[in-house]
């Protein structure tokens, strides 16, 4: 059955959030969902996920996977606000677990907080299959950004996370805990095995100023073209070009309250005993 595809673009944090679904009143799945959140207020809406919501009662879906490529450091995740009115498991890859561990100890959390990927509904092993109603889908493990990075491919499509950018922009960081050069150049390759006419969907994009906002592209494309792994560059020098460009820029906006309900499914951190819920500013240690 041919994959539908909705996105949802923040201009905010630059992201994109899809709902793939097979076809109306069948079965859907929606990908690195968006909560908005000001960080000088500390108030947190629900505009984008809305958005989301209104799009899939009006197609009549019924949501099986809410799908993390990974726990992002440049939005907060709405997968639980999401899952409240529409139901569905909360998917992730495996090693979120890895992701956990790192910052409980950076954050100092609460000691009953598990580090065991508990707060998801569900951890995806590379290559795993699963449904979503008629489609098809596949985990695959692409760590390099952060060790838990997880694509997924439905058909002749492959919603990438933070591995790739559009062809102009490049490729994703590689200096946050447990991220490396050279496993993100591994996992990039892996991708560009696929066929040529395999259409990729970006998680964000940050446009220069001679085009508008933009997530698809192609492997035949990127492999062209883009300007950070295209073929004609070795690893090497991604790897020189990478390390020089992230030793150069300075940490999101988001990542400290991104991190924080990101790696809870989610979830706000537990209330304090005057019902209200705290995000940490970990002082010097980033």
């Amino acid at each position: 059955m041919e994959l539908q595809i909705k996105a949802f673009y923040d201009q905010i944090t630059g992201t994109i959030t899809y709902t793939i679904y097979d076809e109306v009143g069948g079965h859907a799945a929606v990908i690195d969902p968006v909560l908005d959140y000001d960080p000088k207020s500390g108030r947190t809406k629900t505009h984008l996920a809305d958005q989301v919501i209104e799009f899939v009662r009006q197609q009549q879906l019924t949501i099986v996977w809410i799908l993390e490529t990974h726990a992002h450091a440049d939005h907060l995740s709405a997968a639980r606000y999401l899952q409240t009115r529409l139901g569905g498991r909360i998917g992730i890859g495996e090693h979120i677990t890895q992701v956990q561990t790192v910052f409980k100890k950076m954050f100092h959390l609460e000691a009953d907080f598990a580090v065991n990927g508990s707060q998801f509904n569900y951890l995806f092993a590379d290559n795993e299959t699963f449904q979503v109603g008629h489609l098809t889908g596949r985990a695959l493990f692409v760590p390099g950004h952060t060790p838990a990075d997880m694509a997924y491919q439905f058909n002749d499509a492959v919603f990438v996370g933070d591995t790739l950018f559009m062809p102009d922009v490049g490729s994703a960081r590689c200096d946050f805990p447990g991220g490396d050069a050279h496993t993100l150049y591994q996992s990039v390759q892996r991708l560009f095995a696929l066929p040529p006419t395999t259409r990729l969907f970006m998680c964000h994009d940050y446009p220069p100023a001679s085009r508008g906002a933009a997530w698809e592209t192609t492997v035949a494309e990127q492999r062209a073209n883009n300007i950070h792994l295209r073929d004609v560059i070795s690893e090497a020098e991604f790897i020189r070009v990478r390390q020089a460009r992230d030793a150069t820029l300075e940490m999101p906006v988001l990542i400290l309250p991104s991190v924080q309900v990101n790696i809870r499914a989610g979830d706000m951190p537990p209330p304090e005993d005057n019902g209200v819920s705290y995000l940490k500013i970990p002082l010097n240690l980033l």
